[in-house]
């Protein structure tokens, strides 16, 4: 075998990697003493001086090569065993010959590896931890309050500003009662089935009830206080609304006796427009009812957009109705003129609107002035950006009514002094095109604000110095703020916690003697998962709590943010 190898050994005689690898076999084929024995015997005879001459280039730098070796066995869990082999440096042949007649030599290497704590796998879908209230337990899985005073009972931190903690149940706990009250999660089920059918059966019977009620208010009149829907029309949006109601209402009336006397198609338009303006009118009262009601589960935010909807239905009910049967009649004039018989009366009439629509017009603009100035807006600004859409209808409208008016005297003056009835058609068009600008205005403004606009960047930037200036936020993004309506703004961002503050928070509150003798206590991974566990879970809700801090010191300190939403980065 050795005399192989001594070939082989000839036969790589030009490189030192070749006689690493025939160093692994010559070990590989020194098995016994007799093979011992024929290796001495090989390097004695000199048969290594043939195949590593002295002149060899890379002999003068083996003193740079280590060659190791690894055997890799496992003693107990988190540990591992490496042997390492180092091979000698080398000056000559004869130290290579020296070398490989001493013997081997195995200095092991302890390398001890970091235990690393298992992966659980939850699943899709876990709920073992989850909590649940004592009102959701009863009423989903069929309880009774005396079935939820035997199960573990939970003080958490209450979502509600009207209270701080609240009890909770383990899911879990109340999920392996249902099964024992109950038997089996079949019968649990038809239990519900049951109890769903019963609740609409029951609200079946209270809408019958209310409705009953109603009627009976209705025929012996009702001696409640005036509720909070009814004192929104004697101050505000609503008294401007209810004036114009009534002032245009009695406009309409004697325009249409006008028209109906003179048959002029100027006075026919002023009619319309007044027609229009009362029942748009009509609407925003219906909207300024509608936005102040309590929200409700189906409409956590309210309805204060309300304003905004009938606003919009009232910018398209005067393209449709006002400008529409304004243009009409005018275009009808044109084709067909008439003779108009004396005008009188119209152009009392016309006095008459023009002075009740200027009165309607003067509180209108007094309302917007005195909003605007509380806002710290210009009368511009706040009428450009629609942040009282029931107002503006009423300035908008009533300006347009005044304009309207004098548009149709002049055309009818013009009429009554050429005899030419084409001039009193043009002032029916000229009418509607003034409707359609106001109505064109309205639907573009009620749409941006429904739509969900920005509140102005100077109270954005207070709001964000306000959250920055507190210690526990690095940083603030993604900020939000939108105008709701009647005042009410929402504000959402995405905060970045300092956790070495809010730490510091929770380890205020703290036993430090009693925490220094829970480390002392930790010897194994499983006691010192419990304790991270343990005051991980805590430090969670302290920064639950610091959310909620931040959330209602920026609506104490700005009262018209009514909705925080801040977002964990």
């Amino acid at each position: 075998m050795l005399p192989g190898l001594a070939a082989a050994a000839a036969a790589h005689r030009c490189s030192w990697s070749s006689l690493c690898r025939l160093r692994l076999r010559c070990r590989a084929a020194v098995r016994g003493p007799s093979d011992r024995q024929e290796w001495q015997n090989l390097v004695t005879f000199g048969s290594f001086s043939n195949v590593v001459p002295c002149t060899h280039p890379y002999i003068g730098t083996l003193s740079q090569v280590k060659f190791y070796s690894t055997n890799v066995q496992k003693e107990g869990q988190g540990s591992q065993t490496l042997r390492v082999e180092k091979v000698p440096s080398f000056e000559t042949a004869e130290d290579i010959g020296a070398e490989l007649k001493a013997p081997l030599k195995q200095e092991p290497l302890q390398v001890r590896v970091k235990a690393v704590l298992k992966k659980r796998e939850y699943g899709s879908k876990y709920t073992q931890n989850n909590f649940i209230t004592g009102v959701r337990a009863i009423n989903e899985f069929c309880l009774k309050s005396s079935d939820l005073e035997q199960l573990r009972k939970i003080r958490r931190r209450s979502p509600h500003e009207d209270t701080e903690s609240f009890t909770v149940y383990l899911r879990s706990d109340v999920e392996a009662k249902s099964l024992e009250v109950w038997g089996s999660p079949e019968a649990l089920a038809r239990e519900k089935k049951l109890r769903k059918e019963a609740e609409i059966e029951y609200r079946e019977r209270l809408f019958r009830n209310q409705k009953i009620l109603r009627e009976y208010r209705d025929f012996l009149g009702n001696t409640k206080p005036r509720s909070r829907t009814a004192s929104v029309f004697f101050k505000g949006p609503g008294k401007v609304v209810m004036v114009a109601i009534c002032i245009n209402g009695l406009n309409c009336f004697f325009k249409f006796l006008a028209w109906i006397y003179t048959g002029s198609a100027s006075m026919f338009s002023e009619a319309i427009h007044s027609l229009s303006d009362t029942c748009n009118q009509g609407l925003l009262a219906l909207g300024i009812r509608k936005s102040v009601q309590t929200p409700d589960p189906s409409h956590p935010y309210g309805f204060s957009n309300m304003r905004y909807i009938s606003s919009l239905i009232s910018g398209v009910g005067i393209f449709m109705m006002g400008a529409g049967l304004s243009w009409y009649h005018g275009v009808m004039g044109l084709l067909h003129p008439q003779p108009i018989e004396s005008l009188l009366w119209a152009y009392c009439i016309l006095a008459g609107s023009l002075v009740s629509e200027g009165a309607t017009l003067l509180v209108a603009v007094n309302e917007l002035r005195r909003n605007a100035r509380a806002k710290g807006m210009t009368f511009y600004k706040y009428v450009m950006e629609s942040r009282d859409p029931s107002t503006n209808v009423i300035l908008l409208e009533d300006t347009a009514a005044v304009l309207g008016v004098i548009i149709a005297a002049t055309c009818m003056g013009l009429t009554s002094i050429t005899g030419n009835p084409l001039y009193d058609s043009l002032g029916s068009l000229g009418v509607g095109t003034l409707l359609g600008v106001v109505s064109a205005f309205l639907i573009y403004t009620n749409t941006e604000a429904l739509l969900g606009r920005s509140i102005q960047p100077e109270q954005v930037q207070r709001l964000t110095e306000l959250l920055e200036n507190d210690p526990s936020v690095r940083a603030i993004h993604d900020v939000k703020a939108t105008d709701l309506g009647l005042g009410k703004v929402r504000f959402k961002a995405e905060v970045d916690f300092d956790g070495r503050v809010v730490t510091r928070s929770y380890l205020e509150k703290q036993d430090f003697d009693q925490m220094l003798q829970e480390i002392q206590e930790v010897k194994t991974p499983e006691e010192l998962e419990t304790f991270m566990l343990k005051h991980g879970e805590n430090i969670i809700d302290t920064l639950g709590a610091e959310v909620d801090r931040l959330e209602k010191e920026l609506k104490k300190r700005n009262p018209e943010v009514r909705h925080v939403d801040l977002e964990i980065l």
